[in-house]
């Protein structure tokens, strides 16, 4: 029995043993092939289910308005009142140029309707005074007639002599012509001053239109700021000869920027207008996410509307692939919350789930559409027309004043409208 035992355990010990790093090499394997057919499975129903519906680019960026801030009149700069990165507000003066010689300008306008004004104003004074010359000629006539017909009369008689006869026909004759000319002289001046009051009168619509003119060249010697925004690319320095139409800086509104994303063309298939959109600038990191939508398509890549577009009718042509800039909208309160500059660069993730939306907005299907507009030049003109009723107003009298009086609202509203001025100046 001992010998049997001792035989078995002799024969184990002659057996090789098996080494334990082939098991678990084995094992290491096993685990890493489930693993990858884990990982496998689960990127397969992470793209069919979330990836595939979702386009991301790191080119792009922020972009917005500068709004040219620019003379309209020649002038010599006398005061800038803003600098690079500070804000301005809508119709805040931000240059100013030397007005002296406007003013002048201004002032003789304003002297020369007040003189046409009290001209015209004469016209109307006239009717009356016309209209007694006709009556003081129609008596003079009658006058003259009876004594024609008295002379007539006793004639036969010898006591008027034959030329006295002549001369009171004469007499009446002369009558005759004197009232017809100061009925023509009456009915000239009607001509001159009927259907139209002292304001309503071409001569002072010409002259208030030149006093217009004169009111907008001394106004736009100050320049306000056409928009609320931060200024940029300040070159207008004090005591600059500036003309009409030379750049003297940008001003910027960084409240309505939005992102250009430039997508590869074969990432577009998908993406439509309407889409929602995360982004994420390189300024804030990932702990800010904006929200925005895809509101529309530039009508060619950046290559077709570079300034030197490549030539592909070569022989060493190779194909690159495309990019089209595709325009986001961000939404306003984040914007707000955490302001971005143009030129930033951002992280775009397109969720391209919902594609009902179209690649290209036609003109009856227009989601978004952008109008920009300032109201701040509009003020001059509304002052002008102030000032050209107060005018008329100061050095108006007699009838013409009256006709003003009788319908003041209609004449205000008349002077203050810049259209018919315009009309006027043209004629």
């Amino acid at each position: 029995m001992n010998e049997t035992t001792k035989t078995n355990q002799a024969a184990d010990e002659a057996q090789p043993a098996k080494p334990p790093k082939q098991n678990s090499r084995k094992r290491l394997l096993a685990l890493l092939g489930l693993a990858s057919a884990l990982a496998a499975a689960g990127y397969g129903a992470y793209y069919y289910t979330v990836a595939r519906f979702h386009q991301e680019t790191d080119d792009a960026y922020v972009n917005g308005n500068l709004v040219q801030l620019t003379p309209q009149v020649t002038g010599t700069v006398v005061a800038v009142n803003a600098d690079d990165t500070q804000i301005v507000k809508a119709g805040e003066p931000v240059v100013s140029l030397d007005a002296a010689d406007a003013r002048v300008a201004l002032a003789s306008a304003e002297a020369a309707l007040g003189q046409t004004v009290r001209q015209v104003s004469a016209l109307y004074v006239n009717n009356n005074v016309l209209d007694a010359t006709v009556q003081q000629r129609q008596a003079d006539l009658t006058r003259a007639r009876d004594d024609l017909r008295r002379r007539s009369e006793v004639t036969e008689t010898g006591a008027v002599s034959a030329e006295d006869v002549a001369h009171a026909r004469d007499a009446v004759k002369v009558a005759e012509a004197a009232l017809e000319t100061a009925r023509q002289q009456l009915a000239s001046n009607h001509t001159l001053t009927d259907q139209a009051s002292v304001s309503d009168h071409p001569s002072v619509l010409a002259s208030a239109a030149k006093v217009r003119d004169a009111y907008l060249a001394n106004a736009r010697n100050t320049l306000p700021a056409p928009v609320t925004g931060y200024v940029a690319r300040r070159s207008v320095q004090v005591g600059q000869r500036v003309a009409p139409g030379a750049p003297l800086m940008a001003i910027v509104p960084l409240d309505g920027v939005w992102v250009d994303a430039n997508f590869k063309e074969v990432q577009l298939k998908h993406i439509r207008v309407g889409q929602p959109v995360e982004l994420h600038a390189d300024l804030y990191g990932d702990g800010v996410t904006y929200h925005g939508k895809v509101v529309g398509f530039s009508a060619g890549t950046g290559s077709a509307f570079s300034a030197l577009p490549a030539q592909n009718a070569t022989g060493n042509w190779i194909k690159v692939v495309q990019r089209l800039p595709v325009r986001i909208l961000l939404d306003p309160a984040e914007l707000r919350a955490h302001p971005l500059q143009i030129g930033l660069s951002m992280q775009v993730d397109v969720e391209t789930h919902a594609a009902t939306g179209s690649q290209l907005a036609t003109s009856g299907e227009t989601p978004y559409r952008t109008a920009y507009r300032t109201d701040v030049f509009q003020g001059y003109g509304e002052e002008a027309d102030r000032e050209i009723t107060r005018i008329i107003a100061q050095n108006s009298n007699g009838k013409s004043g009256t006709n003003v009086a009788k319908q003041p609202a209609q004449r205000t509203e008349q002077a203050a409208k810049p259209q018919p001025l315009m009309q006027a100046a043209g004629a």
